[in-house]
């Protein structure tokens, strides 16, 4: 399932729903649900780690290192060791606070614009994104993924990036993306 949509300066984009172990994509980069210490964890983050081997690890401590951990919604980048993808994407996603749902969507939707950034900067022409805080850090899955895409559809692209995957791990995501993307 996908769309093709046209961006005012003439930049067409094409985003697409896949249901898929983000690990074994070949794409130019992959996004990785990260925790803020870059150091690998649980879910996602774990299986990057772990595909990955210690190239990944080595990146990210020479990262934590220079700048030490990465806050809720920022991104850095790494080499992707012997995943297929050239770069692995760390972006950490916010711990869900039901007091504070703006708050939570303002730092996901960073999480994303942030990612992009990183992509069109090291000349990332595909990109895939896992479904970021909808595991371990409780967001609402419906509501990831009505940020998730508004914030790939409202970012300024600058003409490298040319297709978005978001690649999901179970049935409910990806039957959320489907329905978000085929509005």
């Amino acid at each position: 399932m996908g769309i093709i949509f046209g961006i005012p300066n003439q930049i067409v984009m094409k985003l697409r729903v896949l249901l898929a172990d983000i690990t074994e994509l070949a794409v130019d980069a992959i996004v990785n649900a990260a925790n803020s210490s870059l150091l690998g964890g649980g879910g996602v983050d774990g299986a990057i780690h772990q595909k990955g081997g210690p190239v990944i690890l080595e990146d990210c401590m020479r990262i934590r290192e220079r700048q030490g951990e990465c806050a809720p919604g920022e991104a850095v980048i790494t080499r992707a060791g012997m995943l297929p993808a050239r770069y692995v994407i760390h972006t950490v996603g916010p711990v869900w606070d039901a007091s504070r749902p703006e708050a939570m969507q303002s730092l996901l939707a960073n999480c994303y614009r942030h990612s992009m950034q990183l992509a069109e900067a090291y000349g990332v022409q595909r990109l895939a994104f896992p479904n970021i805080s909808t595991g371990a850090y409780h967001f609402p899955k419906a509501l990831a993924a009505k940020t998730a895409i508004a914030a790939v559809q409202e970012f300024e692209f600058v003409g490298v990036l040319k297709e978005i995957l978001f690649v999901c791990f179970d049935e409910k995501n990806f039957g959320l993306y489907e329905a978000a993307l085929s509005k």
